[in-house]
């Protein structure tokens, strides 16, 4: 696995931010999350400006439209162009979810994907020809759902565990999809998490939702982290053996950089607890 001791609590790596970490980047972050699809192969300011961050601060790459359960054919040119950008700025960690996303066109939505030992079979094989291309192991996602898929045979956590054993890669654990799910689907978040493949997460999301009108809870990433939620990270963290990355999503109603740092120092605070976080006086790079 990557060197995972120096990156420890990050956060997603948003054009609003720019201006404030520009400034100076507050040390409880660790890192940064960038989705390769949106920064790949821009040019000019844009470029510049990320380099500049990139040569100071590690980075992981989060991809947003792989669909490794999809119908269509793997978009190995995207592989190509993250692989070859992850070389330009030295990012080792490339993580995606586990769902499916387009077919002859982009659906801009994550779709799940029927849980069967075909689907295992399919996806893994996916997940492994991704591998190949990247030339590294990758994370997969628990996704957040809002439709349960048809045909499935198998419950969620023996789903993920099939598919991560068979395609030899690692999980990438989302806490608050948990949480969410559990609300929609009504299970126990926290006896779903404990029949996930804890031993091998390479990577963490924790992230804010929102509940709709009608009861729904949404995936937003639009709202501060709660508690139940921060109760599920740390209850992840307590099955784990070292500091496993983990990262900050707010994607809008996006507050002061100041506001934001409180709740990565919160992950920070969480790790500290479980393992004994990395002093501010370790290296920054991966």
């Amino acid at each position: 696995m990557h060197d995972a001791n120096n990156l420890s609590a990050g956060l997603g790596f948003r054009r609003e931010l720019i201006p404030a970490l520009q400034q100076g980047v507050p040390s409880d972050v660790r890192f940064f999350e960038i989705a390769p699809e949106n920064w790949a192969g821009m040019g000019g300011r844009s470029a510049h400006t990320l380099r500049s961050f990139t040569e100071r601060v590690p980075f992981v790459c989060h991809g947003l439209s792989l669909s490794l359960g999809g119908p269509g054919a793997l978009d190995e040119a995207l592989l190509r162009r993250t692989r070859d950008f992850m070389r330009m700025h030295g990012i080792t960690l490339f993580t995606e979810h586990l769902s499916w996303c387009a077919d002859d066109s982009h659906l801009y939505d994550l779709l799940p994907i029927p849980m069967t030992e075909d689907a295992v079979r399919y996806t893994a094989e996916r997940i492994a020809r991704a591998q190949d291309i990247l030339g590294m192991r990758i994370g997969v996602e628990n996704a957040s759902t809002y439709i349960a898929p048809p045909g499935s045979d198998m419950r969620e956590p023996e789903f993920i565990r099939a598919v991560v054993e068979r395609a030899d890669c690692w999980l990438h654990l989302d806490v608050n999809n948990i949480y969410v799910n559990s609300c929609n689907f009504g299970f126990d978040p926290h006896e779903y998490l404990q029949q996930l493949p804890l031993e091998r997460t390479c990577y963490v999301h924790v992230a804010g939702h929102c509940v709709e009108d009608d009861g729904l809870v949404v995936d937003t990433h639009g709202s501060d982290v709660i508690d139940p939620v921060w109760q599920l990270l740390r209850e992840a963290y307590a099955q784990m053996d070292h500091v496993v990355p983990t990262c900050l999503e707010r994607d809008f109603n996006i507050p002061d950089l100041a506001v934001l740092t409180q709740e990565v120092a919160q992950i920070a605070r969480l790790q500290q607890e479980a393992f004994g976080a990395p002093s501010m006086s370790d290296k920054r790079v991966a």
